[in-house]
C-alpha cells in the first residue's frame, strides 16, 4: 500500500531510511535542515505491516526549456529497505509519482540516478552532463587585461538571481529558483559570494565558492559578459598564495582553456541527471519550436513503455505548430520516451542519435526534425 507520508508524524522514518540508504548521520541541527527543505516535497511510502519499507520524494520545481519555463517534478531520495528491496516497491512508487506529475501538468521529470540502466527501464534517459576543470594556479598567472573589479558580498539573493536568469537563458534545463531554493540549496554551507561588477558599478558575473586544502572549490559560477568571466577567473587566481589548484564546474560548451596562454589541465566530463517527458502531447504542445513558414508534417512515433499512454503517433505540423495524435504507428521518426527527451531538449540531436542507430525512420522526416529543435546547451548546476 503506498501512503502519502507526513513531516509531523512521519519525518522520524523518512529520514532515519535516508540515513541508513545513504550512509550519512544528520546532527539534530541538520536534520531540522533537511526537513525544512522537504517541506516542499510530497513523499510517498511503501507500507508493509504497517511500518514504512520504501519511500520517495517528489519535488515540484520549474525549469527552463529553450527559454521557455516548465513545471518539472524532482524524484529525489528513492529508498527501500534491504530486506524489502527487489519487491517491486520502487517501480511501483516511480509509476504513482509519474501519474501524480502528469494529472498536475509537471510535463517533464529530473532525477539523478544510483544506477542509469535502472531509470532507464522507466523512461528516464541521461540529458545532462557535468564538466569538471581542475586548474592548477600557475596556469591562471596571466595578465586579463580587463577593467572592472571584484568585491566579495553577503548573500544578496535578488542580486544574485539577477545574474542567474541572465546566465541560465543561454541553457536549456536549469531551474527558475526561489528564495527558499537559493537559501537552501546554494547558500546553504558557510561558503563566500564574490561580484564581478563593470567600472560602472553594473554587476557582471558572481561564483560561490569555498578555499579548504588548499583547494579553491567554485560551487557555482554565472556570468552576464565576457568580462564578468575574465574579473572571475582573474578573482581566482589571486589565491594563488592560499590554494595550489582550482576546481570548477562548468556547462559541457564551455570555452575557458581558449583563455588561458596554457590550456592543458585535468578535465572531465561525466553523465549526471537523468530526465524524462511525462506527457508527450502536452509537452509538444508547449514546446517552443524553432519558426518555419513551411507547411510540412512530420510524424513521430514515440514508444514509452512504462507509460503507455504516451505511446503513439504525433503530427507535426510545422507551420502552426498543431500537434494531433494517433494510436497507429507511422513510418517518419520512430523513438523510444528516453531518445525523445534527449532530442527535444537538445542533449543530443536527431542526426547524431540517427546514425548511432538509437532512433529510426525516413531520412527526410529526421532532417526535418532536425531544423525544429532549437539549438542549445543543456546545462544542470543544482542538485537533489
Amino acid at each position: 500500500m503506498i501512503k502519502q507520508l507526513n513531516l509531523v508524524h512521519d519525518y522520524h522514518d523518512i529520514f532515519t531510511l535516508s540515513q541508513f540508504a545513504f550512509q550519512y548521520k544528520l546532527s539534530e541541527e541538520d536534520l531540522a535542515k533537511k526537513r525544512q527543505e522537504a517541506e516542499r516535497h510530497t513523499i510517498w511510502g511503501v507500507m508493509v505491516e504497517e511500518k514504512l519499507a520504501a519511500k520517495l520524494h517528489l519535488i515540484p520545481l520549474t525549469v527552463t526549456i529553450h527559454g521557455k519555463p516548465f513545471e518539472m517534478g524532482g524524484i529525489s531520495s528513492v529508498a527501500t529497505w534491504p530486506e524489502f528491496r527487489r519487491n517491486g516497491m520502487v517501480k511501483y512508487l516511480l509509476a504513482h509519482a509519474l501519474q501524480h506529475m502528469k494529472e498536475n501538468d509537471q510535463l517533464i521529470s529530473y532525477l539523478h540516478p544510483f544506477s542509469v540502466p535502472f531509470y532507464r527501464k522507466y523512461g528516464w534517459e541521461i540529458t545532462f552532463n557535468e564538466k569538471l576543470y581542475k586548474i592548477p594556479f600557475d596556469k591562471l598567472k596571466q595578465n586579463w587585461n580587463v577593467d572592472g573589479y571584484v568585491r566579495r558580498i553577503k548573500p544578496d539573493i535578488d542580486l544574485l538571481n539577477n545574474v542567474y536568469l541572465n546566465y541560465a537563458k543561454n541553457y536549456t534545463g536549469p531551474i527558475l529558483r526561489d528564495e527558499k531554493w537559493w537559501k537552501q540549496r546554494v547558500l546553504k554551507d558557510d561558503v563566500h559570494i564574490a561580484m564581478a561588477f563593470h567600472e560602472t558599478g553594473q554587476p557582471e558575473g558572481y561564483i560561490v565558492f569555498e578555499v579548504k586544502d588548499k583547494l579553491f572549490t567554485v560551487i557555482e559560477i554565472a556570468y552576464q559578459s565576457l568580462k564578468g568571466l575574465k574579473l572571475l577567473m582573474q578573482f581566482i587566481g589571486n589565491h594563488d598564495s592560499m590554494a595550489e589548484n582550482a576546481e570548477l564546474v562548468v556547462p559541457e560548451n564551455d570555452n575557458i582553456p581558449l583563455l588561458l596562454r596554457e590550456p592543458r589541465f585535468e578535465t572531465k566530463v561525466d553523465p549526471y541527471f537523468m530526465a524524462r517527458v511525462v506527457d508527450v502531447r502536452k509537452f509538444l504542445e508547449q514546446y517552443p519550436f524553432v519558426s518555419s513558414t513551411s507547411n510540412d508534417t512530420i510524424s513521430i512515433y514515440v514508444e514509452d513503455e512504462f507509460l503507455p499512454d504516451n505511446t503513439g503517433t504525433y503530427c507535426l505540423h510545422q507551420g502552426g505548430k498543431v500537434v494531433t495524435y494517433e494510436t497507429k504507428k507511422e513510418v517518419g521518426v520512430i523513438c523510444t520516451i528516453q531518445q525523445f527527451t534527449v532530442m527535444f531538449l537538445g542533449y543530443k540531436r536527431p542526426l547524431d542519435l540517427y546514425h548511432l542507430g538509437l532512433i529510426q525512420g525516413d531520412v527526410q522526416a529526421i532532417n526535418k526534425l532536425e531544423q525544429l529543435i532549437p539549438r542549445q546547451q543543456t546545462y544542470f548546476p543544482d542538485f537533489f
